[in-house]
């Protein structure tokens, strides 16, 4: 099962390197990793989707807390969340084929947000599904790159950082 793991840490050096170690020593693989500094610059918020059982996430859970920059972790999976990915997908476009890539494009309330005479790039947000959706179809005209954000999620209703350890 996939679980999304929202950390916030105080924004510092070597932070991000010891978050991650933490799973990587466990075994872990984590799917995907996104941070940046939240509203507070001195916080930042770590999404981190990792795949594995209940046990398997309180185990990395209790392991982090125990890091001195974690402020916060939480299991977003076990709540009500938002989540969204970017994804920026360069296809091969001509004269032929670039009308119906625009259809797809707009179907899927995608933009494009660069013009070449061989290729079109498609900038698209949404969940994996949506993305992996749209991937698919694309991939008829043939794709040559595609690079993903990862994973951004917030748990849902009003939240205050603390400035310390709950």
């Amino acid at each position: 099962m996939k679980h999304t793991v929202s950390v916030l840490v105080q924004n510092k050096p070597g932070v991000l390197a010891r978050t991650a170690g933490l799973f990587s020593r466990r075994g872990y693989n984590i799917e995907s990793l996104t941070v940046g500094v939240t509203e507070n610059e001195a916080v930042s918020r770590m999404t981190i989707v990792v795949t594995g059982d209940d046990t398997v996430v309180e185990q990395v859970t209790k392991q982090l807390n125990k890091l001195i920059e974690v402020i916060k972790v939480s299991d977003l999976t076990k709540e009500s969340y938002v989540n969204r990915e970017l994804v920026l997908i360069k296809v091969t476009a001509d004269s032929s084929n670039r009308a119906e890539i625009m259809q797809i494009v707009n179907i899927f309330r995608a933009r494009i947000v660069d013009v070449a005479p061989k290729s079109l790039i498609i900038e698209v947000t949404g969940d994996e599904g949506k993305l992996d959706a749209l991937i698919g179809m694309l991939k008829q005209f043939g794709i040559k790159e595609i690079v993903r954000t990862g994973t951004l999620a917030l748990g849902r209703g009003p939240k205050v950082i603390q400035s310390g350890k709950d």
